[in-house]
């Protein structure tokens, strides 16, 4: 018995002695590349490409009205956006988003609801059932929590106009609430390293850029290259950039 708890112990050293190598690591690749910055290309807006934006949800009647009214107030042409309310909810969020979606429709905004009649495969099903509908080249996601900027597709679209294997532009949270509560402020600092520090390591240094499920603009021909979205995993997003980067798609942070 304790030969093998020796090992364990050996064992555990071991794979923190790699956690920690891998901290400095990324501390020595960051600041490499820290300074180092893409700024947003010049643009033809006539070159502008046709965005779906997707709103998954499920359950979220306290944010959606909020998720809904800052997709629609986002600044792109009208005729080049379509928006796409993900619906798997089983309470009255769907009654609320319903009653959004037909709102937003008789003001010309070119929106939809997209249900299910089963959540199979959760979110990451539910991308994948609303992207059989989509009419973007480009293709956006956003959480329920989120409330993206209405600059936020000017800011990102037009890094695709002249890199033809550019999948994916990924941006940088940030935070509601971060001052509500001493929970919320740790929160939003360990979110804040993950931005500020990892992932300007994985994209400057190549090391496996990776999507966060959301605030990010995908290349619709990336993710069907990619394989789609796969519900037989807990990550979906992490799996559907690894596959895409393997394929040779660029990612942009």
């Amino acid at each position: 018995m304790s030969q093998f708890l020796v090992w364990i112990y050996v064992l555990a050293m071991g794979l923190m002695a790699v956690y920690g190598l891998l901290g400095l690591y990324t501390a020595w690749q960051y600041g490499r590349h820290r300074h180092e910055s893409y700024p947003l290309p010049a643009y033809d807006p006539a070159a502008l490409p046709t965005v779906t934006i997707q709103l998954p949800l499920y359950n979220e009647r306290y944010v959606v009205k909020r998720l809904i009214r800052a997709a629609v107030s986002l600044d792109y042409p009208a005729h080049l956006l379509q928006i796409q309310v993900v619906d798997d909810s089983s309470d009255d969020t769907a009654v609320r988003a319903a009653a959004l979606v037909h709102y937003y429709r008789h003001k010309g905004v070119n929106i939809s609801l997209v249900r299910r009649p089963e959540r199979t495969g959760y979110k990451a099903g539910a991308l994948g059932h609303a992207l059989a509908q989509a009419s973007g080249e480009l293709v956006g996601v956003f959480d329920a929590d989120f409330v993206p900027a209405p600059d936020f597709l000017l800011q990102t679209v037009p890094h695709f106009i002249n890199r033809p294997r550019l999948g994916i532009v990924q941006a940088r949270w940030a935070h509601l609430n971060a001052d509500a509560s001493p929970l919320t402020a740790a929160q939003a600092i360990a979110l804040d390293k993950h931005f500020a520090m990892e992932q300007v390591v994985r994209h400057r240094a190549n090391l496996f850029p990776k999507f966060n499920g959301a605030a990010g603009v995908w290349r619709r021909a990336a993710i069907d290259d990619a394989g789609g979205w796969l519900d037989d995993t807990v990550c979906e997003d992490l799996c559907l950039s690894t596959r895409a980067v393997l394929r040779q798609w660029e990612a942009l942070f």
